[in-house]
């Protein structure tokens, strides 16, 4: 995602493979060489191919009826999902400390590198197989995503009573998980916690506290049973990002960084602009939203049937959670209105080979930042 690049030749035995991000297909018949290249352009005639292919699945739309369960029910269809699939089914984020380095602990801190290295073996980023054709394995991101780094104990999960005391009671400024913490991170969308737990794992600012939060609660306890699960450093807690009613454990402008990692998209389109206001009210001044979603003519998107779309760009999966594509565009629009201004907002378009059957497949994501102005006079 940064400038272009030379194209990357395989890494000799005993280097160092390359850094995530940074490898270029310069040469179209190389393309079997690699599982993946990154900021692949688009032609005129992809792109208008993709275009059509979207007005044809769209073209039949899911009965009212269903739409109305997909929505009241949307709680359990994500349960249902985790307790299928648990942390089994994810690979590592290995992309996240290089795509956002605000999340990164501090350069002298030595198992920073280590992990990365550790955690740089699949050149794909996490996903789950998506059932759109006989013999072909996609890898899609999910809009909840899943922990590999740990493994499900047996220790009894956290009581959710006190979960639901604190997600209800009124927050103050001296009261409340983390109060003594100096830098503050909230993940919006934790599922297991592959991203909390690597910040976790690496971060040792003794400032630093973690909370995260998901729809579902089979997630938050999958999270809360980990055995990288520090409470002293870390709030896990189950929560509806569209519940007005329902606040956040934390009182307002006091978190420095929110993440929201295919999370966003699984939200119904019009309730988009209130949960992103509200997140935006829990920013301290200066502080920072990281966000990373399904881009507009994603693969995912145009392998959707007919009879799967909701509403324009917006479609259900088999197992009856949705997710949405969005444009850059778009993106600015909710993050400007919250009272954001840009810092990052572009579009990530990866190539991914299957080099056994001689497949490509084009992905395309959003990433964006999105900062709350200082206060006047703040650096």
């Amino acid at each position: 995602m940064a400038g272009p690049f030379p194209e990357c030749a395989p890494a000799a035995v005993g280097e160092k493979r390359q850094q995530f991000g940074s490898r270029f297909l310069n040469d179209p018949a190389r393309v079997f060489h690699h599982n993946a290249w990154d900021n692949v352009e688009w032609s005129e005639e992809q792109a208008a191919a993709a275009e059509r292919k979207v007005q044809e699945n769209s073209t039949q739309r899911v009965c009212q009826e269903k739409q109305v369960d997909y929505e009241v029910n949307a709680h359990k269809y994500w349960n249902e999902f985790y307790k299928i699939h648990e942390n089994r089914f994810f690979k590592d984020r290995h992309w996240l400390f290089t795509e956002f380095p605000e999340l990164a602990p501090s350069p002298d801190q030595n198992d920073f590198n280590d992990w990365l290295s550790e955690n740089k073996r699949s050149e794909v980023p996490e996903g789950r197989r998506k059932e759109d054709g006989p013999g072909l394995k996609i890898e899609e991101p999910h809009t909840y995503s899943s922990d590999s780094l740990g493994h499900k104990t047996q220790v009894p999960p956290v009581e959710g009573d006190v979960t639901r005391k604190l997600n209800r009671l009124e927050i103050c400024a001296d009261e409340f998980p983390g109060s003594s913490a100096t830098y503050r991170i909230l993940e919006v969308g934790c599922g297991v916690g592959n991203t909390v737990f690597p910040i976790l794992q690496t971060n040792n600012d003794p400032g630093l506290f973690v909370y995260c939060c998901d729809f579902s609660t089979t997630a938050v306890e999958l999270v809360q049973t980990n055995s990288a699960y520090d409470p002293c450093r870390c709030f896990a807690f189950v929560h509806d990002l569209c519940d007005e009613d329902t606040s956040y454990p934390v009182p307002g402008e006091s978190l420095d960084i929110i993440i929201l990692i295919f999370v966003l998209s699984a939200v119904v389109p019009d309730k988009m602009q209130k949960a992103i206001n509200r997140l935006s009210r829990l920013l301290k001044p200066g502080g920072m939203m990281l966000l990373r979603d399904y881009g507009r003519y994603d693969m995912a998107q145009l392998r959707f049937k007919k009879g799967q779309c909701l509403s324009e760009n917006f479609y259900v999966r088999g197992d009856g959670t949705r997710v949405y594509f969005f444009t850059q565009e778009e993106m600015d629009t909710l993050f400007t209105t919250a009272g954001l201004e840009k810092v990052q907002n572009l579009v990530d378009r990866r190539l991914q080979v299957n080099r056994g059957k001689q497949l490509t497949m084009y992905r395309v994501w959003i990433q964006c930042k999105y900062r709350k102005p200082p206060l006047s006079g703040a650096g």
